[in-house]
């Protein structure tokens, strides 16, 4: 593996990292950039200029690819077949992983994946083959999600949070650092011994992921013989390795990081504990007495519903959103494809249906707090998730005080 400068190129490209590798008759040129930088881009049509290239490859699922190409897509959303299929969650820190991104390349006036935009241009420009080589961004949370503990999962959320509501400038020299690989390894390092676990799922797969979809790439039968990927720096490295040291095929490569995270033991085993405790409760109130066990009944339903009443009306959620999503609390609570959030949600997403300005102003009102309450389509999943976040809360302080009135009497 040689690191090189291009010859020829302009200065705009000279400082971008830059990996060429032979293997199975294919040159492979990676060109690491920063998402949000302008240099970045001009790299891009530096490099692409100065050279010839049979393909174009990008760090981008089909998704991301539409997304960036048509802007509008994500008024043609079906919101309630996000919330009845449970993707509200990862839609939702999708588009926060969006506004944090976004914000940034705000202060350098640049939009975010310019570099990755260029990149696809000059390819149908030129006549080029451009390929998706990322692994799907839903796939990717999914996986990473799956792979977290609970304080992890707490963490990362707080983190995405934060990221939406900090109003912190990132100097440009900060990110351009980023590109430079004794820095870039250094950073990574210190990021896996604090969540190995996001590591891999964010990172590591995703790296073993595009190096697999190059390589199967350049197996067709009308075989390029040079390529040019244009990856995000933090891939560089790991995707360098896979090309030079991996000796699986490629689609045994991609098996094992494509497939849908299975359920959590854990998690499946502690809700069936939790549930069967609740019943376990109830039986025992109304093995005691009737009034034992409708008393029990009703703090179960008291309580849990309050939890939904309040988290409706954190989200300042329209009455009957909130109503639905207190009435729906003692019952979704007990089974685990249901939630209260569900209901409140698409009542919300019915009373109060987004318009076409919506959807227009939804980028730039997710880059801050008051935005996500402001907009019709970022406000039904605030009331999705603090519904939900509610009725969590109330279900343990139900299960709190049902076993101490069963252990009174």
């Amino acid at each position: 593996m040689t690191e090189t400068d291009i010859a020829g190129v302009a200065d705009a490209a000279h400082d971008q990292p830059i990996v060429r590798i032979q293997r199975d008759g294919t040159e492979f040129v990676l060109l690491g950039t920063a998402h949000v930088s302008r240099r970045s881009a001009e790299a891009v049509r530096e490099i692409i200029a100065a050279e010839s290239f049979d393909v174009i490859a990008v760090e981008l699922c089909e998704h991301r690819a539409r997304s960036m190409q048509d802007p509008d897509a994500i008024a043609q959303m079906d919101l309630f077949r996000v919330l009845r299929e449970g993707k509200a969650g990862v839609v939702m820190a999708g588009l926060a992983l969006g506004a944090f991104q976004r914000r940034l390349a705000e202060q350098f006036g640049i939009e975010p994946g310019a570099e990755m935009r260029a990149a696809m241009d000059e390819a149908k420009t030129r006549g080029i083959d451009c390929w998706l080589i990322d692994r799907d961004v839903g796939l990717t949370l999914r996986r990473a999600r799956a792979a977290l503990g609970f304080w992890d999962k707490t963490t990362l959320t707080a983190g995405m949070i934060g990221s939406v509501l900090s109003s912190d400038d990132i100097s440009e020299e900060e990110i351009e650092k980023l590109k430079q690989g004794d820095v870039l390894h250094s950073t990574f390092s210190e990021f896996a011994k604090q969540s190995e676990h996001l590591y891999r799922a964010l990172i590591a797969e995703r790296d073993q992921f595009m190096a697999a979809k190059l390589r199967e790439g350049s197996d067709q039968t009308k075989k390029p013989t040079k390529v040019l990927a244009v990856l995000g720096a933090g891939h560089l490295e790991g995707i360098a390795k896979h090309l030079n040291d991996g000796q699986e095929a490629p689609q045994a490569m991609l098996a094992p990081v494509s497939a849908e995270p299975p359920p959590s033991r854990f998690a499946t085993w502690f809700s069936i504990g939790l549930t069967v405790l609740v019943v376990a409760l109830f039986a025992v109130a109304f093995s005691k007495s009737l009034e034992l066990g409708w008393q029990l009944v009703e703090t179960w339903a008291i309580v849990t519903a309050t939890g939904g009443l309040i988290g409706g009306i954190a989200a300042m959620a329209h009455p009957l959103s909130i109503l639905a999503g207190a009435l729906s609390s003692p019952v979704t609570t007990l089974h685990p494809a249901l939630s209260s959030g569900m209901f409140s949600g698409a009542v919300e997403a019915w009373l109060r249906r987004p318009t076409v300005g919506d959807f227009a102003a939804l980028r730039d009102d997710l880059m801050q707090w008051q935005g996500w309450w402001r907009n019709r389509v970022a406000h039904i999943f605030v009331t999705f998730m603090l519904t939900n976040l509610g009725t969590a809360i109330a279900f343990y302080v139900a299960v709190s005080k049902m076993g101490a009135i069963v252990a009174k009497h």
